[in-house]
């Protein structure tokens, strides 16, 4: 009785969120995130993660752009036709392709010498 009144107060002042707002994405933005996600060969939930998304969301958009079998090539199941990549969009992936790796490479010294560097043990 006292957390239903409390709930009650709390939706009256406007201090307790009923629901939570939606977000919506461009097609564009879930076709680039599913490339980066097949591109950088990591794993979906550290993608999802630093898209700050839920791993189903990313999840669905990659099985949504892969047309099933028997079905008209280019369609999605929704109704959406996807769009074929652009001369940019291939730019781009091999730009955060090249960027991953020269990442990789600047990481591994630092790492290299923070295990060197410990206490002896």
């Amino acid at each position: 009785m006292l957390v239903e009144t409390s709930d009650k107060l709390l939706r009256e002042r406007g201090a307790l969120m009923t629901s939570k707002t939606r977000r919506e994405f461009t097609e564009e933005f879930k076709r680039e995130a599913v490339l980066l996600l097949e591109s950088s060969g990591r794993p979906l939930m550290q993608v999802a993660k630093e898209f700050g998304m839920q791993p189903s969301m990313l999840r669905n958009w990659r099985a949504r752009g892969r047309a099933p079998a028997g079905s008209a090539a280019g369609h999605t199941g929704a109704g959406k036709v996807l769009l074929p990549a652009s001369a940019e969009q291939a730019e781009i992936r091999r730009l955060q392709k090249e960027l991953e790796l020269a990442r990789m490479e600047r990481d591994i010294p630092k790492k290299a010498i923070g295990i060197f560097s410990g206490p002896p043990g």
